[in-house]
């Protein structure tokens, strides 16, 4: 009995520790803290400050620009990049970025992923419900020239789809399409049932759309429709000056309706190789580049006069007595195209047929990151550019003004060179005052329809950028 006893004292005490034990334990926990946040870097933070840093050194227009604190540095950087810009998109409606340098300089060299065609489009009739597509031009060597499609053809569907308003400009956004083709017959268009299927592919654009010569009323009168100035054709359009040359040419008409500019140093080279006496003008000023004061202030301390003037140079196949020069205009006629006219406007008669040309006096260079943290490419304006005689005046919507009016808005359309074609034929009615007159084979009659948009477009569209762009390296 007292054994147990003993037993239950040793027990309960035990229990009585425990009890004890386990009372502190409770008693001396440690609470749960949440932990503060830890402050995280917004990735966008960097590159943005990098396009800001960038901007502010040689965006022309930088005494515009938001300070870097009055910036929104966490948004998406190819949103930022047009936060920055002046007035966009009005006074500045050319700066632009691409998430890839790669594809930037692609669309600068006349690299995209292409069917190869130019639309204009025209309402079918007076509702102005429906579009059709009719081509202005077709690339060589592309899949639709491949197909069978050039310039003149008629597109009334697109993957079964009627063309509207409301789809025109997207509907040729897919990589494989069907085009349903139609007729011009008695001034309407009309579905013949027929249809392609092209598939766009990578395509090095060849801009020399045509070149001719014609006999003219005792002229020889020289014809090139040139649709973007690539310095890979530079060579190309030699050879071209080089066959009016021999020819005797002596009148010359530019076909600039479709170039949205290119390379100065090739719209350089189609004032040297056009201008009047320039054995006489090599050495002197063709036009000069206008950057902002800091860039300005970095080119007079570390470069020459070339970064800022440009000078005549000596090109053999130069066409030497030229009195004037015919210019072929379109709201697609921009930039380094407008370039060429105010070149020439100092030492020359330029006459403008067609409409308004685009209106850019300004152009840009390529901005990388030289540590290549980040593939972001910006084409940003970064210069303006003035004739030898200082002028630089077609710097808005309205451009340069034709000196004869026409719209491209005739069908059906003849082919470029075609001196039945309306702008060519105007050209040379006023070259040698009469009209050309169709043989019988060729003779159809003319309506005039109603243009959807002023300005053409292609199935991609950054071969449609307006372009004007120097490498300074």
């Amino acid at each position: 009995m007292v054994k147990h006893f003993n037993r239950m004292k040793k027990l309960l005490f035990i229990l009585a520790i425990s009890a004890f034990f386990f009372a502190c334990k409770k008693e001396i926990e440690v609470p749960k803290v949440t932990p503060s946040p830890t402050t995280t870097i917004n990735p966008n933070t960097a590159p943005n400050k990098w396009i800001h840093e960038v901007m502010a050194y040689y965006y022309l227009w930088s005494d515009k620009m938001p300070s870097l604190a009055n910036t929104t540095t966490d948004a998406k950087p190819t949103d930022y990049f047009y936060t920055l810009l002046n007035d966009y998109p009005n006074t500045d409606r050319f700066s632009w970025i691409d998430e890839s340098v790669t594809n930037l300089q692609n669309q600068l060299n006349g690299i995209s992923t292409v069917l190869g065609i130019k639309n204009n489009a025209f309402y079918t009739d007076d509702t102005k419900t429906s579009i059709a597509f009719v081509l202005a031009y077709v690339l060589k060597g592309s899949p639709a020239e491949k197909a069978g499609l050039k310039r003149g053809d008629i597109i009334l569907k697109v993957d079964d789809q009627t063309i509207t308003n409301a789809n025109y400009s997207t509907i040729l956004s897919n990589q494989t399409l069907k085009l349903g083709l139609g007729n011009f017959v008695g001034g309407a268009f009309v579905s013949n049932g027929k249809s392609v299927t092209v598939t766009k592919v990578e395509l090095q654009t060849n801009p020399i759309l045509a070149d001719t010569i014609i006999a003219w009323s005792g002229k020889k009168v020289g014809y090139l429709a040139y649709s973007q100035f690539l310095t890979s054709f530079d060579d190309s359009l030699r050879a071209i000056f080089g066959r009016f040359k021999t020819a005797g040419v002596n009148e010359l008409v530019l076909d600039f309706r479709y170039n949205g500019g290119g390379y100065v140093v090739s719209s350089d080279l189609i004032t040297n190789l056009t201008v009047k006496d320039a054995a006489a003008k090599v050495g002197k000023l063709m036009n000069k580049k206008v950057y902002n004061a800091t860039y300005t202030a970095y080119l007079e301390k570390n470069s020459t006069s070339s970064s800022f003037e440009t000078l005549f140079k000596s090109e053999a196949n130069n066409l030497g007595t030229l009195s004037r020069v015919f210019v072929l205009t379109a709201g697609n006629t921009a930039s380094a195209s407008e370039l060429v006219i105010n070149n020439l406007l100092p030492f020359m008669d330029v006459i403008l047929i067609g409409e308004n040309t685009y209106g850019k006096n300004v152009g840009s260079f390529t901005i990388t990151d030289p540590n290549k943290r980040w593939d972001y490419g910006l084409q940003p304006i970064t210069f303006l550019t003035t004739n030898a005689i200082g002028k630089s005046d077609y710097g808005t919507k309205s451009g340069f003004t034709p000196t004869y009016i026409l719209a491209d808005n005739v069908l059906p359309y003849k082919t470029l060179g075609n001196p039945g074609e309306t702008y060519f034929s105007k050209a040379l009615s006023i070259i040698g005052a009469v009209a050309y007159q169709p043989s019988s084979t060729e003779r159809t009659q003319k309506y005039t329809r109603t243009l959807a948009s002023k300005e053409s477009f292609s199935d991609n569209k950054w071969l449609d950028r307006k372009e004007m762009w120097i490498d300074p390296k």
